[in-house]
């Protein structure tokens, strides 16, 4: 039986060999794998994938952006929220090297994504063809995996690998490149088989039992113990089994960025944020436990400060499934490999019930000094201009808690990941580990595909936002339902901190201008409105909620107000300055 290339095929695996091309293979492959959304931008080098894709208009939704940065970052957003595994479709040269990094970001915070993109004929590949590039050694640094597809007969099993190094063990984005003649040759089609085991590749380390039984033992006799929890509890769907830990065993906890939302913001055991301008006990509190319980995070700088100076007191459990991150920063006194999903019951089970009461109560000291010395006025400020932080508050009380915030980078972001509600998880979606600013908008319509039934939220600051405005036309094209809040300080807020703090004031390039952006929207027909007075927040905010359909609101902040409290980088956490 033959099948015309532009002929979709009616089950998503052959029971006999059919004749398609690489094309059409590839979109059943999709299809089989679960996937609905692609986000993309199309190109000469890929233009047969999207030729086979008329087709498909059905069964795949694709999302035309506006740019490749912008497609990959909505597929990270749409992977964050939805659980699932993030499509991109990009061309070659320019269209792949867009890519980059997004590809970088997602996989510094863990993001799995499988980006497909074309490239020029096999027989012109080394010869500096129009709009060729080296793709695959351009991202082989930032890639779980990538592969170069250059005969259709691969694209099924290539396909299958890929999705499944994207999703399995710690999670990262896949890339793979298909030549021109791959796309159009013809091949007999078997079906397509999805992949559950690579020989050599080990997504899941063995779970060794007694390393279980010595972090209990260490826990159990433990006076003041600390759980630092990260993104890893999210990724293994593990937020009631880290629940159930953290419950019997009484533990204080507290979380990274990418880790918020694993329990609920006001769990009596959730002490807060840490890191660089996190909360003031857990990063206090760390040079003071006896025994250190780490889980699904991987000790970067921005949590630890100075190496050399950080619980060195402590006796420190690492839970993770990625064996590379143990002993990589902190000296571990005994490893958990394994999925925390896996491990944590495990450990659970082997643990005291107990209530740490008096250590509990420090965290609680500790947090109401910070409630006097910052939290107190950047919440309920009695100056004239508004803060960020009370933007937030107010836009918590609206929402109950119940939305996804997607953050860009810089002041913030750090304000909205400190004073965010966060009741469910999978609610926190931003730039972690390579701090991309221009990723919340892009990433915002991405998690709004991944979570349609779930009110999302862009938090972004009148710099990160000029860097990928340009998304607002697929806001535009497809009518999805995304709020934009612009936190406009009119500076390069973060950088202009660090000037005024380590600088003496020498504010170097960080006074930036920024378009009407209120009538920026308008020309994509975005509803909008700018506010400067306090009197205007709730009901402005009432009124951006309340409305169906995308909505931009630009809030005229305080110019030179600093996020604190901050470790300034070279101290120790227990270092942390309020002010």
């Amino acid at each position: 039986m033959e099948v015309a290339q532009q002929e979709v095929l009616t089950t998503p695996a052959a029971k006999e060999a059919v004749e398609v091309s690489g094309s059409v293979a590839l979109l059943e492959a999709l299809i089989t794998e679960g996937v609905d959304t692609i986000f993309g931008y199309p190109g000469g080098a890929i233009m047969p994938i999207y030729d086979a894709l008329y087709d498909y208009k059905e069964k795949l939704n694709h999302i035309l952006v506006r740019h490749e940065q912008g497609g990959i970052h909505a597929g990270q957003g749409y992977a964050r929220t939805s659980g699932k595994v993030g499509v991109v479709f990009a061309t070659s040269g320019p269209g792949a090297t867009n890519l980059v990094t997004g590809l970088a970001d997602a996989q510094i915070d863990s993001t799995p994504l499988v980006c497909i993109t074309g490239q020029v004929f096999a027989h012109l590949l080394g010869t500096d063809a129009f709009q060729e590039t080296d793709v695959i050694n351009i991202t082989t640094p930032v890639t779980k995996w990538n592969y170069q597809v250059t005969d259709a007969n691969e694209i099924p099993e290539v396909i299958a690998k890929a999705f499944y190094i994207a999703k399995s063990g710690r999670p990262g984005p896949v890339l793979i490149d298909i030549t021109k003649n791959a796309q159009i040759q013809k091949f007999d089609y078997k079906g397509y088989v999805k992949c559950n085991h690579i020989r050599s590749y080990r997504p899941k380390p063995i779970v060794r039992h007694q390393y279980i039984e010595e972090a209990a033992a260490l826990i159990n006799q433990a006076k003041k113990p600390f759980v630092l929890w990260g993104q890893g509890v999210i990724l293994g769907s593990a937020e009631q089994e880290f629940k159930a830990f953290i419950e019997k065993s009484g533990i204080p906890s507290a979380w990274t960025i990418l880790g918020a939302g694993a329990i609920p913001t006001d769990h009596p055991l959730n002490v807060g944020m840490l890191g660089m301008h996190g909360n003031y006990g857990p990063n206090v509190l760390t040079n003071d436990c006896d025994v250190l319980i780490a889980i699904g995070m991987r000790f970067d700088d921005r949590v630890t400060g100075r190496l050399d100076k950080y619980a060195k007191q402590a006796q420190v459990i690492h839970l993770d499934i990625d064996p590379a991150e143990i002993d990589k920063n902190v000296k571990t006194t005994v490893p958990v490999w394994g999925d925390c999903k896996e491990t944590l019951p495990l450990l659970t089970a082997l643990v005291d019930k107990k209530e740490h009461t008096e250590w509990l109560k420090l965290f609680n000291e500790y947090t109401q000094k910070e409630v006097d010395a910052v939290i107190h006025t950047e919440l309920n400020p009695t100056s004239e201009e508004m803060t960020m932080g009370e933007v937030i508050k107010q836009l918590n009380e609206l929402t109950n808690g119940d939305a996804v915030i997607v953050t860009d980078v810089g002041q913030h972001q750090m304000v909205a990941c400190r004073y965010a509600q966060f009741n469910k998880t999978r609610s926190n979606v931003t730039s972690g580990g390579l701090g991309t600013m221009g990723f919340a908008l892009p990433a915002a319509i991405g998690a709004k595909f991944g979570a349609q039934e779930r009110d999302v939220v862009a938090i972004i600051g009148d710099g990160g936002f000029q860097m990928t405005l340009q998304e607002l036309g697929t806001i535009m094209q497809t009518g999805v339902d995304v709020k934009i809040i612009i936190l406009n300080n009119r500076f390069l807020g973060m950088v202009r901190q660090w000037q005024e703090l380590f600088n003496e004031r020498r504010y170097s390039f960080v006074d930036i201008q920024s378009p009407d952006f209120v009538a920026l929207a308008a020309a994509y027909r975005i509803a909008g409105k700018c506010i400067n007075n306090r009197e205007d927040l709730v009901p402005t905010l009432k009124e951006m909620i309340a409305h169906k359909g995308s909505y931009l609101l630009e809030v005229m902040v305080t110019k030179e107000n600093n996020v604190f409290p901050m470790v300034p980088q070279g101290c120790s956490v227990s270092e942390i300055r309020l002010k």
